[in-house]
């Protein structure tokens, strides 16, 4: 136990490090050599945790995400939730961003997806149970994706500065979606 609390202080404090970082400069331009020598850690233990700055990458935006959906219950505080989420594209606008010219919209659309997949899938089955329905797979998953890729897409455009409405507007938005669309599609089956 006390190894597992050590390694995950490891991983949050190079995160920190590669966080700090790329607010001066973009991630191709970010060494592995840099993020050690801020840690005051040695290479052997960056690569004993991560495969490369990418991969540190990931897991500082999946630990981030994993946080968003411990903290809210999305089916009933879907408001909050969304907020939060906002919140946190807006303060880390300028990571996305970077991490976005190093992996590209496809890259960051997937990982987005997998993060949201999960939360869709929820929101799904507990409308379905809620309508006493059954939804055949292959239609639950043309579902799950069709939302996630929708979810992932605002978000990138959000952060990117492409989406022109307020983040209260586009939360109510969102919800409106959501809220009407999923029980609306399930209800027809």
């Amino acid at each position: 136990m006390k190894y597992s609390i050590s390694s995950s202080n490891t991983k949050k404090t190079l995160a920190n490090s590669l966080k700090k970082l790329m607010k001066t400069k973009s991630l191709s331009k970010i060494t592995v050599s840099e993020i050690i020598k801020d840690c005051k850690v040695n290479r052997n233990t960056f690569y004993y945790h991560f495969e490369d700055i990418y991969d540190l990458l990931k897991w500082m935006l999946e630990q981030d995400t994993i946080e968003v959906l411990r903290s809210f219950d999305l089916l009933v505080d879907s408001h909050e939730a969304l907020s939060f989420v906002i919140d946190y594209v807006d303060q880390n606008k300028h990571i996305l961003n970077c991490a976005y010219d190093s992996m590209g919209r496809e890259q960051m659309k997937r990982f987005f997806s997998n993060d949201l997949k999960g939360v869709v899938q929820c929101i799904i089955d507990s409308v379905s149970i809620e309508q006493n329905k059954t939804i055949e797979p292959d239609f639950c998953e043309f579902l799950i994706s069709f939302y996630t890729e929708a979810l992932a897409g605002m978000l990138i455009n959000y952060f990117q500065g492409n989406e022109k409405r307020k983040k209260e507007e586009l939360i109510e938005y969102l919800l409106f979606i959501l809220r009407n669309s999923i029980p609306n599609v399930i209800e027809k089956l």
